[in-house]
Order: structure tokens, then sequence, then C-alpha cells
């Protein structure tokens, strides 16, 4: 049976020279090769009032389906993705000195992070374009999103992953049942052999660093973001910053929320990256060519020297008048402490580097204390405990005795 195309998808459009390109299983642009990524290009004027008709829908990202690259023809996958919770948090804003703040907290997507709503638009294009396997390397968090979206749909997945992955993560993605190959090597040379395995073996690439569909999965966040806080949107939306894929999608989908008369303004982004791996940062500032850089930090998921989609990220940041700031894997542990404890979200690394980058921002004058702003805690802190671990404090061990209690108690100052 030949599977209709997405109603509302015209083409594919190069953000580096602007050749239209034809729907279809394609990556690049043709004259621009690797470099050429391409954008996903709507009919929204022939889009229905989706203020008229989203109210009536489920709570899931599949209500904006008019503004999603899937055919009518493909079954929705049975995991529930999207419409995560938006927590005030006050006492967090107080001490990092803000005057409101919340927390989008993507760590309750079904594998536990923003990634599901890329791998679930994944698995719907594989589905489409007739392949029965797809592929993604990974630091993690797409690898088992993509491994939990695979099982859901009946796919067979292969994942690739560097050396320097977390066990919770590699564990999650075997238990979903993919073949996960652990490359002696970094995420740029998992992900090119990824690739290259696709090239060979005949297999669909997840990869959202390439594959232009899978941004529009990502973008359902700042969709929802629009749609939860209408009127009231924050001055800042705040984003981690690895491939460049979830903040440049966050920021599209603000940009349709606008036109499409949900909000009306634009928030500025903030991009946060670790110290250890800013080379996006670093094009932002220079103004030129993404130089490649070795990546250093415990936030592995924002671990990448050598970002995909920087000219995208680029983009969406500057039109939204945001700006960039790098934080150290101090100030990230830090922000894991903070954004628990005062917050009430327990965030893996590269989850609430986007917190410690608004501190930081705060206390550099670039974000204003009268201000606002959402953080999007892009995944859960039980995906990295060893880095969890660095962050808090001991156990208190003790004897089964009320009396060796009230002396510990009496040690910490409790009582």
């Amino acid at each position: 049976m030949e599977v209709r195309k997405p109603e509302f998808v015209t083409n594919l459009r190069c953000l580096v020279c602007g050749r239209i390109v034809a729907y279809g299983n394609v990556f690049t642009c043709p004259d621009c090769g690797v470099e050429g990524i391409l954008d996903v290009q709507y009919d929204y004027d022939s889009i229905p009032n989706l203020q008229a008709v989203i109210p009536n829908r489920q709570f899931n990202h599949w209500r904006y389906r008019e503004l999603l690259p899937v055919s009518p023809d493909i079954s929705l996958p049975n995991l529930h993705v999207g419409w995560t919770p938006v927590y005030d948090v006050p006492r967090l804003a107080q001490t990092i000195g803000i005057s409101k703040l919340f927390l989008k907290d993507d760590g309750r997507n079904p594998t536990n992070s923003f990634k599901d709503r890329a791998s679930s638009i994944g698995v719907m294009k594989a589905q489409e374009f007739g392949f029965n396997i797809i592929a993604c390397a990974s630091t993690g968090n797409a690898a088992s999103s993509l491994a939990g979206m695979s099982a859901a749909v009946g796919l067979r997945s292969f994942i690739f992953v560097p050396q320097r992955a977390p066990e919770p993560k590699v564990t999650q993605l075997l238990i979903f049942g993919a073949t996960v190959i652990r490359v002696q090597g970094t995420y740029e040379q998992a992900f090119d052999l990824c690739r290259e395995a696709c090239e060979m073996f005949g297999w669909y690439n997840r990869n959202s660093g390439t594959n232009p569909f899978l941004v529009e999965g990502k973008k359902t966040a700042g969709l929802e973001i629009g749609e939860q806080f209408g009127s009231a949107i924050p001055d800042w939306v705040v984003v981690s910053v690895g491939d460049g894929c979830t903040i440049s999608g966050i920021g599209k989908g603000l940009q349709e929320m606008k036109r499409l008369g949900f909000i009306n303004r634009v928030p500025r982004l903030l991009g946060v990256q670790a110290e250890g791996s800013k080379p996006l940062m670093n094009a932002f500032f220079s103004g030129k060519d993404l130089v490649p850089s070795q990546p250093d930090t415990i936030a592995d998921s924002i671990a990448v020297g050598t970002p995909r989609n920087w000219r995208r990220a680029i983009k969406q940041i500057t039109k939204s008048n945001g700006t960039m700031i790098a934080v150290s894997d101090e100030e990230i542990l830090e922000a894991m402490r903070l954004t628990s404890r005062l917050g009430g979200v327990f965030g893996e690394p590269a989850g609430v580097a986007g917190v410690a980058g608004l501190k930081k921002a705060i206390t550099k004058g670039i974000v204003k204390p009268d201000e606002s702003a959402v953080a999007v805690i892009t995944g859960n802190g039980l995906k990295d405990i060893a880095s969890a671990k660095k962050a808090v404090g001991q156990t208190i061990d003790i004897e089964p005795k009320l009396s060796t209690l009230e002396q510990n108690l009496k040690n910490i100052s409790l009582i």
C-alpha cells in the first residue's frame, strides 16, 4: 500500500544555500553535501485554526500533528510522549536571583528524556519509508529513546554508543532489546560509523544531527511551552546544547506558536554548553564556521565535539535575540543539588546544565533579576548515578540504637 505524505508538509529547504528539495527520504542538500542540513517546510496557511481544535485533543505531543511530518497512514506509537509538566519553583528562583523561574521536566517522557520527542518521529519515518531496522549514534539518551520507541512499534534497533556512555543508559538499551555496539572511541566516531553502517546495510538513520525530520519532534517542546504559558510566556527559555538540535527545534516551535497566534512574542533563547565542550558557543560568538573540539565534561548528553546542527542552532538563538553561555562541571554539579533540593526535580548533568547556565547568566547581568525564565530539564538524574554521587553527601551509617542516632544528629546540628 502506498503511504501518503504528511498533509501539510510542502518540501525541505537547505539551511546553507536555501535550495528547495522535494519531500522524501533525503537528509542533506544535493548542492551543499553534508553541510547542507535541511529544514522541513509547511503550508501554514492551509493549517486549520489550531487554537480552536487543540483544546479537545489528548495531552501529548501528537496534539500538534498538523505541525509534524507524520503520515496519516502510519499508526502512532502507543507510548505517551510530550506535554510534560511545568513547575513554578520560587525557592530555586530566589536562590539563583530571578523573579520567576519554571522547570519543564522532560525526564517524565517514556524513557526519561527529551529525546523521546525525536525518536517517536524517527520510528514513524522509518515505517513510512519502508525500513524494518533503524539505527542511531548517541551518548545515551537518544539511544535509549530510540530503543524504547522501536520496541513500541516493532522495529529492530541498532545503537552505536561511545565507550563513555553511562552504564544505566546502556542497560536501558539492552532491556528494550536493542543491539548495542559500544564503539571504543568518541561520540563523533560512533556517529560516523553509524552513518556508514546505515548506508552499507540499508538501515534507517535516526541521527537528529542530520535527519531533518527528527528536529520536528524536538520542536514540540517549544509548541508546548507556547501553549502552556500563552500570554504569560517567560522572557527566557533556557536549554542545554550539544548537537544543536534541541535548542533549534524548541526555537522553531516557539516561532510557529507566535505565527499561529498562541503567543504574542517569542522568548529569548539561552543556550548552555559545558566549558569542556563548547564548540557551538565559540562559533556563535566568533561569527565563523564551527571548529571541532575534544569534549571533556561530566554532562555526557551534551559532550559533542562536532555539533552537526550548529547552523540551525545559531540561527534560532540569533532570531530570538538570545545568547549562549558555558558552565563548568562544578557549576553543573551544584545545579544538580539546587534543582533537586529547591525544585524537586532530579536531573542528569546535561538535564540541569540549563539551570547552571541561567544562574551564571544572572550573575553576569545577561539575564536581569526582574525577568522570568523556563529551563528545560532534558533528562532524569537516574540515568547517570555516578555523576549524582559526586553532587551529594554521604549516608550516616549507624548501629540500630537510638543513642547512636542521637549522637550523630548532634554532630550534624539537627538537635
